[in-house]
């Protein structure tokens, strides 16, 4: 069974869920642009943080209603607005097997593409009407955008294995413990209203709240940057895109210099299994059911033997 078929199935259990993201509500964009942009948004996609944040919410029994589902279109839109601007910044013509929007029209109009998807995912963040939410997004853009800086004023010098880890957390894990974090803050934040309204809040409750936020941050941490690295690896190990443009990840760093080892190979190997590891231990924590089980299964997926 391929990769691709192993996370259809890992998918199918909450698709239910995934299905009634709708990331094209709310876009109202002058034409032709809004057509393109459509098209973009349509284009199959493996909603990985979606995916990752459903399972993490059915594992704990939570349900998953329309303040959760319009957070994770949020989720996307930034992602999606964040592929946007990488094509700019890459010169990428080609992205989901169509032309990018920066080839499609221009430079300037795809970064105000990106701008918009951007604002609309604000606003739906806003309009789910936890204030906690909006100040974890804001300070989430805040640390992709330096991330990205970061990347651009340290091309072709070889970093340190730590600073690699905190560019990587801030390029894409703090998107994704954005969206377990938040949808846990959700889930919190209902249960609360619930507990208020039936008078039964009190330590244990806390207790078990503050529990949950621990493991929801520790798995998202650890997964995006494995995330991250995984892909890092896959790309020295085919188009090496990443080293022509003066980026330089952990097989780079592990082979001291662009010239890559196997050893380096098998070092990032290690570096991203370890991270794996530590995901699954904080899963562990969870009640053992289906969607914890997936969500281990998940974690051998983007194993690296």
């Amino acid at each position: 069974m391929t990769f691709t078929e192993k996370y259809s199935k890992i998918l199918d259990i909450v698709r239910v869920d995934i299905d009634k993201i709708n990331l094209l509500d709310g876009i109202d964009i002058q034409e032709p642009l809004k057509t393109k942009l459509l098209e973009i948004l349509n284009a199959p996609s493996k909603h990985i943080r979606p995916l990752v944040s459903f399972l993490y919410l059915r594992a704990l029994g939570a349900e998953i209603d329309e303040k959760q589902i319009q957070y994770q279109t949020a989720i996307e839109l930034v992602h999606n607005a964040s592929l946007i601007h990488d094509d700019v910044i890459d010169g990428g013509s080609v992205r989901r097997a169509m032309k990018t929007l920066n080839f499609e029209f221009d430079n300037k109009l795809a970064v105000i593409a990106g701008d918009y998807l951007l604002s609309v995912a604000m606003k739906k963040v806003i309009n789910i009407g936890v204030s906690e939410l909006v100040d974890m997004f804001c300070k989430t853009l805040k640390e992709m955008t330096k991330g990205e800086i970061s990347q651009y004023f340290e091309k072709y010098k070889i970093p340190t294995i730590e600073q690699y880890i905190e560019k990587s957390e801030q390029k894409t894990a703090k998107l994704f413990e954005t969206a377990l974090i938040g949808a846990n803050l959700i889930n919190r934040h209902s249960e609360s209203l619930a507990d208020e309204s039936q008078n039964i809040m009190g330590s244990f409750a806390l207790l078990r709240m503050t529990n949950s936020d621990n493991i929801c941050q520790s798995f998202a941490k650890n997964f995006g940057i494995a995330f991250q690295i995984r892909d890092d690896l896959i790309n020295c190990l085919t188009s090496k895109s990443d080293i022509n443009d003066g980026i330089y990840t952990a097989p780079v760093i592990f082979s001291c210099g662009t010239n890559i080892t196997n050893s380096g190979i098998e070092k990032t190997k290690s570096l991203l299994n370890n991270y794996l590891d530590t995901a699954r231990q904080s899963l562990l924590k969870l009640e053992d059911n289906v969607y914890r089980q997936k969500l281990i299964e998940l974690l051998g997926l983007l194993r690296n033997e």
